[in-house]
């Protein structure tokens, strides 16, 4: 596996994180889901690639910086992500508050 290989792999990676991270900022859940599993599939592979891969200093670099990106999206998708989940768990309870109601008083 060449450098330049190496760091087209993580370029796409990159990417793939920027698409998840608009899919979080839109709420597009779906979309979301599907470019995480392509990118995991992605991550396997740069897995055995990483291993075998000798990088010049040039490419190191550059996939270093491509990493602190893709790390920075990370947080931002768990952000939109975890207010999502705080958003879906105050319904839950509210609608499990509104049950019990219902069920004690027999309405």
């Amino acid at each position: 596996m060449s450098a330049s290989e190496v760091v087209a792999n993580y370029d796409l990676l990159a990417d793939m994180t920027v698409q998840m991270r608009n899919a979080a900022e839109q709420g597009a859940w779906d979309q979301l889901i599907n470019i995480e599993s392509q990118r995991t599939q992605l991550l396997a592979a740069i897995k055995s690639m990483d291993a075998v891969a000798k990088l010049d200093e040039a490419s190191h670099q550059r996939k270093v910086q491509l990493i602190e990106k893709i790390l920075a999206d990370d947080a931002q998708i768990r952000n939109h992500t975890q207010v999502c989940m705080s958003q879906l768990q105050l319904s839950i309870e509210s609608n499990s508050n509104e049950l019990r109601l219902r069920q004690a008083y027999g309405i």
